[in-house]
């Protein structure tokens, strides 16, 4: 543990402060969800900034721990991260500013003010998605040299801004709910604010397009995650092997990522699927686990590697 925690302390000094800054906001924000009794569409006005600065922990520890893996330090990801925690925090400014003020800060055209604080958000984002694959181009180039690792790392990158594009329709003209002041919103079909699932706040009427959003970010840490499992329970699996499983793995998390969107986009809840939304789910299990055979049917036996 001793060792772990030498290892964190060397990480990339801005990410690692931006995480120690978010997980003291996330507690703050954790006392005034039990403490002030204000309520915003339909849920304890400080569960957003809750939710985004727990959310920015997870991202930046993980960004964070990726950049170790790479064989050489590159200008290009020490510029990246630098925007990328600008960009983070002006995000952050704003959310915890209007709750402070007693705004929703997303879709919020209600005043010049307010939509100006929410134009400054989506540019932030923007900037933050392109600084964010720079990061990706440059782990793909410097190759880091434990496969496994770097097929893991390769796909949660890439995936995580498959899920940050899958935010995009939320804020398109389609989204618009005819509100004077509102200028998009999460669900469809329904309002934002109705039932929703507990904790995540999902809608349970209508379609959610926080979900696609939400399971494509957290590819970032999916991926690793199951990398170490790999190479904890699969020590008889050689490492082709390994990674090719990875692979199959990003494949499905993508098309899931795909799938949740296009099932919010539908108006669908996400527990109440229909028929089509079924197929499909059925047509990826199947294709996953068929993929997944192979892949092991082509594994090469412990003995067989060591020979080689």
């Amino acid at each position: 543990m001793t060792t772990l925690l030498r290892r964190v302390t060397h990480w990339n000094r801005p990410l690692m402060v931006f995480v120690s800054a978010m997980a003291v906001l996330a507690a703050v924000a954790a006392v005034g969800i039990l403490v002030d009794p204000r309520v915003l569409t339909g849920a304890p006005i400080w569960l957003k900034p809750f939710k985004f600065a727990v959310s920015f922990v997870l991202y930046g520890t993980t960004l964070a721990w990726m950049l170790s893996l790479l064989p050489r330090r590159s200008r290009a990801t020490e510029w990246a991260v630098t925007i990328i925690v600008a960009m983070s925090v002006i995000e952050m400014m704003v959310i915890v500013g209007q709750v402070v003020r007693g705004q929703t800060s997303h879709f919020n055209a209600s005043t010049s003010l307010n939509a100006a604080l929410f134009a400054a958000m989506g540019a932030a984002i923007m900037v933050l998605f392109f600084a964010h694959l720079v990061i990706g181009i440059v782990v793909l180039i410097q190759r880091i040299p434990d496969r496994v690792a770097a097929t893991a790392v390769g796909w949660g990158l890439g995936l995580s801004l498959l899920g940050m594009l899958a935010a995009v329709p939320m804020a398109l003209p389609m989204q618009d709910p005819g509100i004077e002041g509102i200028g998009g919103a999460h669900s469809v079909g329904v309002l934002d604010g109705g039932p929703g699932l507990p904790i995540v706040g999902w809608s349970t009427t209508g379609g959610d397009l926080r979900i696609g959003h939400f399971v494509g970010l957290h590819a970032l840490q999916a991926l690793p995650i199951l990398a170490i499992l790999l190479s904890r329970f699969g020590t008889r699996l050689d490492e082709r092997t390994r990674a090719r499983l990875l692979v199959v793995a990003g494949a499905a998390y993508g098309v899931l990522t795909v799938l949740l969107t296009w099932q919010a986009l539908r108006g669908q809840p996400l527990l109440r699927p229909d028929a089509t939304t079924l197929v499909a789910v059925a047509a990826l299990v199947v294709a996953t686990a068929t993929a997944t055979g192979l892949v092991l049917a082509r594994r090469r036996r412990p003995e067989l590697a060591l020979a080689a």
